[in-house]
């Protein structure tokens, strides 16, 4: 009879417990829903397909002919395909061009600098462009990499910057000259012996002049980034260019009005939902 009554008693209190605490009950319930909501927003960041209807990112390039530093802004129009605006600042060489130290006599106390032989103007392309991208396929999981085509064209901006020599233009007096066909300089330009080294680059940004073009660009897009959030990408693809005369890079030769190149680039930003 004592084993009986305790037992009963035992049943009767533990149900009081239960029934007399029930918001504890639902605070718990409550807070592993909330818990398991979370996981799944993160799983679905890291592992889902990627719908973020907005993204931004900065990058930079390396190309066949120069380098390139851009900012992009994309718009998702479909699952498959986004639609971006980007904005690059670039600066194209010549093939011909070579760097070599420049020559300055002991005696007169010059420190020679090292310059482009036959270099008469730098040139820097502005663009402007509208592209999409296509997917090809998407990552399976964080550690996969989505795979895109991208195709994009625009509007070139080319700004043309007077190439300056530090020269000895006799009697051993020393200026700082561009290339002139007509000046009275010209062969002193040309001149190994008299050129003591480069101008610097801020010599000539008041003389710009601007070649307008248009360019376009197809490529390869990969982005490994473990969130969806997050872009981590890398480029490669080819690039054309249009101009509305030669580029006048080079004094002597090299110089074409249409250029082209190959390219690989990375770059780096954020997704995100419009509200």
């Amino acid at each position: 009879m004592i084993i009986l009554i305790s037992a009963i008693s035992g049943s009767l209190s533990a149900q009081s417990t239960s029934s007399g605490n029930p918001s504890r009950t639902t605070a718990k319930s409550e807070k592993e829903q909330r818990k398991l909501k979370r996981i799944k927003v993160f799983k679905e960041q890291e592992e889902g397909e990627n719908v973020f209807q907005r993204d931004f990112s900065l990058g930079g390039r390396l190309n066949t002919d120069g380098w390139s530093g851009f900012f992009e802004l994309g718009y998702r129009k479909s699952r498959k395909v986004v639609n971006y605006f980007q904005f690059e600042f670039s600066e194209k060489k010549s093939l011909k061009e070579y760097k070599q130290q420049g020559y300055a006599p002991t005696d007169m106390g010059i420190a020679s600098r090292p310059y482009v032989y036959g270099k008469q103007n730098n040139f820097y392309p502005v663009k402007l462009g509208i592209g999409q991208r296509y997917l090809i396929g998407g990552k399976a999981n964080k550690n996969g990499v989505e795979v895109s085509a991208i195709y994009y064209g625009g509007i070139s901006i080319g700004l043309l910057k007077p190439y300056y020599l530090s020269v000895n233009v006799g009697n051993d007096q020393i200026k700082e000259i561009k290339y002139d066909p007509n000046g009275p300089y010209k062969d002193a330009f040309l001149d190994q012996y008299a050129v003591t080294g480069g101008g610097g680059f801020g010599k000539g940004w008041s003389e710009v002049s601007v070649v307008p073009g248009l360019h376009a660009k197809l490529g390869m897009r990969f982005d490994w980034a473990h969130f969806n959030e997050v872009v981590s990408a890398l480029e490669c693809g080819v690039n054309a260019e249009m101009y509305t005369k030669k580029i006048p890079i080079m004094i002597n030769e090299g110089n074409k009005q249409f250029i082209f190149n190959a390219y690989v680039g990375l770059q780096f930003g954020k997704r995100w939902n419009k509200r």
